[in-house]
């Protein structure tokens, strides 16, 4: 009977999860129709102007704004996946027991650092180099985004990373030396391959992690709703769109309910990520 009533108390909240998680969907759903009632699906997202308050009519083409979270995304991943796997790698195959308990929770730490830290960072420390060393009119742009964000995935990919690898079977290794393998060709040739879901599902939910933030790119960015090739110009994220925009929205607009749909494909995007991650992890499982 105890048992029996545990099960239910721990599906109550099971469901409660999936409640709200639908909850959450069906409020951005319901939102974005009045929206996409008057500004067709396609030319909201092919739609290469984003001007809400333009005169006599607004343009609310989502394109660049898609853009520039991609274009900061992948530099970031660019920067935090080399680093946190080779931390990962350090953490579960070089450093001694003592250390491992020292820098393991210390990394994981940083996941826990407010993210307007991190942008008050990219402001005054990484804004000022890179304008001093490209001879910008400001540091905040699309590369400074990428830095910042870079760091800020580094802990959920080294932590999820060294997960994966310290998690293949001891026997795996020994079988590597017993065939005459040195250490690090096991690890390359045997720890790697066998905890690659782990490692890339690790890698899916730190770009999740990253094209989803929000204060961070509000504040190092530059804001600039342009598309650009150049990571040396300002540009400006979804995320960044409705931290900036919702606040002057009118309740009810037009305005209001395009930034329900820009929250409506985040959400779309964050969800398809977290749900291949998944799917990778379920696989390495069977």
């Amino acid at each position: 009977m105890r048992e029996l009533g545990i099960k239910i108390f721990l599906l109550f909240f099971a469901l409660s999860s999936l409640l709200f998680l639908s909850g959450i969907f069906f409020t951005l759903l319901s939102q974005s129709i009045p929206f996409f009632a008057d500004i067709s699906p396609v030319k909201f997202l092919t739609g290469t102007k984003w001007y809400p308050t333009h005169e006599p009519t607004p343009e609310f083409g989502i394109l660049p704004l898609f853009l520039a979270s991609l274009q900061v995304t992948l530099l970031a991943m660019i920067v935090a996946v080399p680093l946190s796997l080779g931390s990962a790698i350090f953490i579960s195959e070089l450093a001694p027991k003592a250390l491992k308990d020292i820098i393991k929770p210390t990394i994981e730490l940083f996941a826990g650092i407010p993210s307007v830290i991190y942008g008050f960072i990219g402001i005054v420390l990484i804004a000022p180099a890179i304008k001093s060393i490209f001879n910008l009119s400001t540091g905040l742009c699309a590369l400074n985004a990428s830095f910042i964000l870079g760091f800020m995935a580094l802990p959920t990919i080294t932590s999820l990373a060294e997960d994966a690898i310290s998690s293949v079977p001891r026997d795996i290794r020994e079988a590597s030396y017993a065939l005459g393998s040195n250490h690090w060709e096991t690890v390359i040739r045997a720890v790697f391959p066998y905890a690659k879901s782990g490692i890339y599902s690790a890698i899916i939910l730190g770009f999740a992690r990253a094209i989803g933030e929000t204060m961070t790119v509000l504040m190092v960015a530059g804001g600039a709703a342009q598309m650009t090739h150049s990571y040396l110009k300002p540009v400006r994220p979804m995320t960044a769109t409705i931290a900036a925009e919702m606040g002057e929205a009118a309740s009810g607009s037009i305005h209001y309910h395009a930034l329900f749909s820009i929250a409506l494909v985040l959400f779309i995007i964050t969800l398809g990520f977290n749900l291949i991650s998944e799917y990778i992890r379920g696989r390495a499982e069977v």
